[in-house]
C-alpha cells in the first residue's frame, strides 16, 4: 500500500464515524493536556519558592533562638523562640569566623503603626546597616540605616513600599515625615524598592529601625531575634554554618551541641527541602493527571476492536483483492496514531492555555516546557501503537472468507 493510498484511507475511515472519532481524541486531550499544565504548574510552584526564598538574600546562615526538639538531634534541626542570642554574639562572628563575609543582626515584632489620620498593622525589624547587603535590600528613595543611627539609638525608619501607600497614598514621597509606633515618634530617612510578596514576610510591608533603638523602646531587652551570617559563596555555607555553630556553643558556654540554646540553618537546605517537596508535589500531579492518559488509550484501543467487528467484510474484500496482512495492520495502526496525534495536539495547546491562566489567576510562573512537549508527542505516539497493536493484529489475522461472510 502507497503512502498516499494509506494517508487517504486513514482519513476516510476517520471521518466516516466523526463522532466516536472525536470522542476517542478528547480522551487523549484531555490526558496530555492535563499532564502538561499539571508538570507546568508544578515546575512554576518550584521555581516561585526558590525564587521567593533567593529573595531573602544569598549564601546565608540564620541564626535563631531556642533549645533543640530532641536529644541527639542536629544543631541546625530545631527553631525556637527563646531568648538567648544577643549583639555580642553577632560582633564574636563577625570577629572570629573568617568565612562570615557580611553579619547582620535582626529584633522582629509586629506593632500597630499611625501616621498623618491612617494607621497600619506590620512589621517593625530592628537591624544594623549590613541587613540590605545581606538580604539583597535595594533603596529607591532617602537612605538606609548608618552604624551612626545604631550606636546613637537614633528614631529613624526606612519603610518598604506597601507601608508607604497603606500610611501616606501610592506613589506618594514621605521622606522627612513621622510614623508612630508604640507612641514613639520615627522620621522616615527612606523607602526601599519593591521586591513582591504576600504574607507577614512580605518585605514590602515592612519598617526598618536601628535595633538599639527596637532593643530600648519596643522589646525592651537585650536580646535579638536572629543573627543573618553570608558566605561568601554556596561552596564555603556548609564549612560556615560548622564554624558558627563552635563559635557560638563556646560563646554560650555549652559543651554538648545536643543542649545547645540556638539553631542554624542553612538556606542551601530549605532551597533543598523545598525543591523536594516540589518536586514530590510535581511527580503526584503528573501521576494523577497520567491516568487520563491510560483511560484515553483503553478509549482508543475498545474503539478499534469495534471498528475491525464492524468493518470486517470491508477487510475480507480487501485481503481477497490482495491486500497483505502487513497492509490490514498498517492501516489500523495509522489510525489509531492519527488519533492520538491529533489528541496530542490539541492536549499540548489545551495544556499551554491551562498554564496560562494559572499563570494569569494564580500568580505561578507556570510555564510549559519543551521536554513536556516533546514526551507528550512520544506518549501519544507509544498509546496510539501499545493500545492498538492487539486490534490490528486481529484484524490482520481475519480470515478473507470467514470475514465475507460475515453479517
Amino acid at each position: 500500500m502507497k503512502n498516499a493510498d494509506l494517508i487517504h484511507e486513514t482519513i476516510s475511515s476517520l471521518l466516516a464515524n466523526k463522532i466516536r472519532s472525536s470522542l476517542t481524541v478528547l480522551g487523549i486531550v484531555i490526558g496530555i493536556g492535563s499532564v502538561i499544565a499539571m508538570i507546568a504548574i508544578g515546575q512554576g510552584a518550584q521555581n516561585s519558592i526558590k525564587a521567593s526564598i533567593d529573595s531573602l538574600g544569598s549564601n546565608l546562615i540564620m541564626v535563631t533562638p531556642g533549645a533543640q526538639r530532641t536529644i541527639g538531634s542536629p544543631v541546625s534541626a530545631g527553631r525556637g523562640s527563646a531568648q538567648s542570642l544577643t549583639l555580642a554574639d553577632a560582633a564574636a562572628i563577625t570577629q572570629n569566623v573568617s568565612l562570615a563575609q557580611n553579619v547582620a543582626s535582626e529584633l522582629s515584632g509586629r506593632y500597630q503603626v499611625t501616621a498623618a489620620g491612617t494607621n497600619t498593622n506590620t512589621s517593625v525589624l530592628g537591624t544594623t546597616s549590613m541587613y540590605p547587603i545581606v538580604r539583597n535590600i535595594t533603596i529607591d528613595q532617602g537612605v538606609f540605616l548608618s552604624d551612626q543611627h545604631v550606636s546613637s539609638l537614633a528614631k529613624v525608619a526606612v519603610i518598604g513600599p506597601t507601608v508607604r501607600d497603606d500610611l501616606f497614598g501610592v506613589g506618594s514621597s514621605p521622606i522627612g515625615q513621622t510614623i508612630r509606633i508604640k507612641k514613639i515618634d520615627f522620621k522616615i530617612i527612606g523607602i526601599t524598592v519593591a521586591k513582591g510578596g504576600s504574607g507577614f514576610s512580605n518585605q514590602d510591608d515592612m519598617i526598618y529601625i536601628p535595633i538599639t533603638t527596637a532593643q530600648q523602646f519596643l522589646s525592651g531587652n537585650q536580646y535579638v531575634s536572629t543573627i543573618d551570617v553570608q558566605a561568601a559563596d554556596a561552596a564555603s555555607m556548609t564549612e560556615l554554618q560548622s564554624e558558627v555553630t563552635t563559635l557560638l556553643l563556646s560563646q554560650h558556654h555549652i559543651s554538648d551541641p545536643a543542649l545547645a540554646d540556638f539553631s542554624t540553618l542553612n538556606q542551601a537546605d530549605i532551597i533543598a527541602t523545598a525543591s523536594t517537596v516540589t518536586g514530590t508535589f510535581t511527580i503526584l500531579l503528573g501521576s494523577v493527571a497520567a491516568i487520563s492518559l491510560l483511560v484515553g488509550g483503553i478509549g482508543i484501543m475498545n474503539m478499534m476492536l469495534t471498528t475491525v467487528t464492524e468493518r470486517t467484510r470491508e477487510i475480507g474484500l480487501r485481503k481477497a483483492v490482495g491486500a497483505t496482512q502487513s497492509d490490514i495492520s498498517t492501516q489500523f495502526l495509522a489510525e489509531a496514531v492519527a488519533l492520538t496525534f491529533t489528541g496530542g495536539f490539541i492536549g499540548i495547546v489545551l495544556g499551554e492555555l491551562v498554564a496560562c491562566a494559572v499563570r494569569q489567576l494564580a500568580g505561578i510562573a507556570a510555564s510549559v516546557s519543551f521536554i513536556s512537549i516533546i514526551l507528550a508527542f512520544g506518549v501519544s505516539a507509544g498509546i496510539g501503537i501499545i493500545f492498538d497493536y492487539y486490534p490490528a493484529r486481529r484484524a490482520a489475522k481475519l480470515n478473507p472468507i470467514q470475514a465475507l461472510r460475515y453479517e
